[in-house]
């Protein structure tokens, strides 16, 4: 063990070590070859690492290495270890860069690069970096979209833990779709009918009887034959459930709580990463909620469109809604309260007040919706009749129903997209810009 961890303190120098080197330092750093600028008497070689880039200097017999005749040519796309001493240059991108000494060649590029990944800007089409896809998120911009999403799915984590929430994985193969309907991916697993996932729902209500707060991370499946800039036919969802609950504000207000946690999180560490992609981050010191009837009410009366659909709301509604809450409150996010009972599931517990509504939400950030929740219907019997009055079955649900049949507290959750979010966030106006491997109707690879 003491041999093991000898080893493991013989790492080459990070960015804090190089930072904090005297002039003259000679120190080992390690990364790929990001971009070269050969000036004829000098070049630059620019280390990409997990931490940013390092400009190395090469003269002397190194530059040989940078040219036809040498073998094996250094390139961009290889891996290096560049030994030499620390000086500083106010124009290299830390303020410093290292005189290299000699070099390691840890892995050989034979062919150019087919991407300009070392450009601030690709200039490319987004299909042709989603086909290079492992080549085109080694560009610095690209890859700091993924790390901003990082710090969304870790503050979705911390916030969460912070607040008595069990962790958990649920299956992604099934027998039957939480959703309902026909966007399911159907499948045989061993000779017997089975589905993908379109939502954890079924487990978290369940887990709510053992560990009263539940969430997960993981992917959903819905097999929905849309070719739109905010569809997914595989997607993450953030997903929560929450037992002892008053009422479905209680999870908006959790929701609430997580957004404010994760733009502080994101302000305090990952500042280089929205600064790289000039991102200003949303107000969420105060959430409106507007009813689902009132809101389309009040966007049909200002912006002067008709109502065409009573029961859903349309791409366009929503956009108009989001305009709303920005002029009239400030908002960029806002709930839309109380949807119609038809266009829910079975599961969404309907307003006693008035059963044609149920007791659930969407949260809408800059007129796209990301988020879908509400309460759910923990009593059995209730549970069975609405199961009833819809003309469903219970074949496939037994497990599930057996739940409420022994008890299960009143609970509520919410399941967030995060590739949408992180869209949004960005600015983007396709969710694939904020997907690393995209799946849609058309596209299976990379």
């Amino acid at each position: 063990m003491e041999y093991v961890m000898e080893l493991l303190d013989k790492t080459e120098a990070d960015l804090e070590t190089f930072m904090a080197a005297r002039q003259g330092t000679v120190l080992t750093l390690a990364g790929a070859v990001h971009r070269i600028r050969d000036m004829g008497e000098m070049a630059f070689v620019i280390l990409r690492t997990r931490e940013g880039l390092f400009q190395t200097v090469w003269e002397g017999d190194l530059l040989l290495s940078l040219r036809e005749a040498a073998v094996p040519r250094v390139r961009e796309g290889c891996c290096l270890t560049v030994r030499g001493s620390v000086r500083t240059e106010l124009r290299a991108p830390l303020g410093r860069e290292l005189r290299a000494e000699e070099f390691s060649m840890l892995t050989e590029v034979k062919d150019p690069l087919p991407l300009s990944i070392g450009k601030w800007k690709m200039n490319t089409s987004l299909e042709a970096r989603l086909d290079r896809r492992a080549l085109s998120l080694r560009n610095l911009r690209e890859r700091a979209r993924f790390r901003i999403q990082e710090g969304i799915v870790r503050g979705f984590r911390d916030y969460l833990y912070g607040r008595g929430f069990t962790e958990i994985h649920t299956p992604k193969i099934g027998a039957k779709g939480a959703e309902g309907g026909a966007n399911i991916f159907k499948l045989s697993y061993f000779h017997h009918p089975a589905v993908l996932a379109q939502s954890p729902q079924f487990y978290k209500q369940m887990m709510v009887g053992v560990f009263d707060r539940v969430f997960e991370t993981g992917p959903v499946f819905r097999a929905e034959k849309h070719n739109t800039r905010r569809h997914l036919n595989e997607y993450t969802s953030l997903d929560f459930e929450m037992g002892y609950i008053s009422g479905f504000l209680d999870i908006c207000r959790m929701e609430t709580g997580f957004l404010r946690y994760t733009m502080e999180l994101l302000k305090k560490e990952y500042a280089k990463e929205l600064e790289m992609l000039n991102v200003q981050l949303p107000r969420t010191d105060r959430i409106p909620a507007l009813r689902f009837d009132e809101a389309k009410r009040l966007v049909s009366e200002k912006y002067s469109r008709p109502i065409r659909n009573p029961f859903d709301l349309e791409p366009e509604e929503e956009e108009l809604i989001g305009k709303y809450a920005a002029e009239e409150y400030g908002a960029d996010f806002v709930f839309v309260t109380h949807y119609p009972s038809k266009k829910r599931p079975f599961y969404a517990m309907d307003d006693p007040e008035d059963p044609r509504y149920t007791l659930s939400f969407d949260l809408l950030y800059h007129g796209l919706e990301i988020t879908t929740g509400g309460q759910r219907i923990h009593s059995y019997e209730k549970l069975l009749e609405k199961i009833e009055r819809r003309g469903m079955t219970t074949e496939g649900m037994e497990q599930y129903l057996e739940a409420f049949r022994y008890g299960l507290p009143p609970h509520g959750g919410l399941g967030i997209g995060l590739e949408r979010l992180t869209m949004q966030l960005l600015g983007e106006d396709n969710v694939r810009e904020a997907t690393l491997f995209p799946r849609d109707m058309n596209r299976l690879e990379p």
